[in-house]
């Protein structure tokens, strides 16, 4: 049906085509041509019987050219579209329609000048046509390139628009709080005589689980804050595709859920968030900045930029490394040798905390429990390394 569909208006557009091209024949046929009833003009539609004729002699031959050539150019136009969607299917959805409106707008702009240059002699019905294909051309390349750019300069119509829920959820918590008679302050910085003391908890050191038993011990002064921001990205994690982070993100949330039902630290959760800041840990920064707290965490980059920004950290690694049991060499202690070390001859043991023992020639020892003497101990920023020999 549909070919059928396309074989007719093939064959109509070429038979108006060849009725168009032989009409302006027509001069040259009455030239040539003396009868003088060529020359008469039709009182009806104002044309002479001449060009009547090689309108009709050239629609009936453009549409037997159209008839019997429109088979093809279906096929060819077939072959077209399916290439035309094959590029398109390559291409994300987003490049699509950044494309058509660039390609609308450079139309637009191509009409308005292509306009101003028409009435130029000779060449002005060709500009539009320039015009149109050039700005056309410019228009699809420069929104699919420029694509989020041009979407950053939005980007306000939805920052606004969440400004505005979150002013309209303030306005109803607040209201409920006036209601309830159990109103709950916005975390400021600390000026009066009885601190807060805030602790702002990081995503990485929430996973890491250790938090919660230091909390357990009751060493951590203060209100632990936990911000908004920090539980979206928790939840985001724990609703990613991947398996090992989804285990993360929910080991997060358990901790966050274990820490809050502690009688030993008071927790507050804050609503406060910065839209013109994208990265949680500069967030971070900042709200730990506003309140004028420190920030708990084991991430080593966090640890230096807030550093940098005059924002105090406590980091659990430092704190791990410093509560560790201290060696003396010449000590002796039982451990059993698990894998061959790095150097010919070296076995590795490990303390109970995890701290790896190297023990020289303990390859011979291997999955026994031997008493070894410690010779050495060295700290890096990973850890504690002991050095030992065996005792005998």
């Amino acid at each position: 049906m549909l070919d059928r569909v396309l074989r007719f208006f093939i064959t109509l557009f070429l038979a108006i085509a060849g009725g168009a091209l032989l009409d302006l024949a027509s001069p040259v046929l009455t030239m040539y041509v003396g009868t003088e009833i060529f020359k008469m003009e039709m009182g009806v539609v104002r044309i002479t019987v001449g060009s009547l004729l090689c309108i009709l002699l050239g629609a009936i031959l453009g549409g037997i050219i159209g008839y019997f050539a429109s088979p093809y150019l279906i096929r060819r136009l077939k072959r077209f579209s399916a290439w035309v969607e094959a590029q398109l299917g390559k291409m994300p959805i987003h490049d699509v329609i950044a494309g058509a409106i660039g390609l609308a707008v450079g139309l637009i702009i191509a009409n308005l000048l292509g306009y101003s240059f028409a009435k130029i002699p000779v060449v002005g019905d060709y500009i539009p046509v320039i015009f149109s294909i050039v700005f056309g051309y410019l228009g699809i390349t420069i929104t699919i390139r420029k694509r989020q750019e041009l979407t950053g300069l939005f980007d306000f119509v939805p920052r606004f628009m969440k400004e505005f829920t979150k002013m309209r959820e303030q306005k109803a918590q607040q209201a409920q709080q006036a209601a309830n008679q159990q109103p709950q302050p916005v975390p400021q910085k600390d000026t009066g005589a009885a601190p807060k003391l805030y602790k702002l908890l990081d995503t990485s050191v929430i996973i890491d689980g250790r938090i919660a038993d230091i909390c357990d011990t009751g060493f951590i002064e203060g209100t632990l804050l936990i911000p908004v921001f920090v539980l979206e990205e928790l939840q985001h994690i724990a609703d990613s595709a991947d398996a090992l982070k989804r285990t993360r993100g929910r080991r997060g949330l358990d901790i966050l859920q274990r820490i809050r039902q502690s009688k030993k630290v008071k927790v507050e959760v804050t609503n406060v968030d910065f839209d013109d800041i994208n990265e949680v840990d500069s967030k971070l920064v900042r709200l730990g900045q506003q309140v004028g707290g420190k920030i708990i965490t084991n991430d080593y980059n966090l640890n230096k930029v807030a550093q940098l920004r005059g924002v105090e950290v406590l980091n659990i690694n430092e704190l791990s490394n410093a509560v560790k049991p201290v060696v003396i060499p010449g000590e002796t202690m039982r451990v059993t040798i698990v894998k061959s070390g790095k150097e010919p001859g070296q076995g590795v043991a490990y303390l109970d905390d995890g701290t790896m023992i190297v023990v020289e020639n303990g390859y011979h020892h291997m999955n026994e429990n031997i008493t070894v003497e410690v010779t050495s101990a060295l700290q890096t920023a990973a850890g504690r390394m002991i050095f030992a020999k065996p005792a005998h």
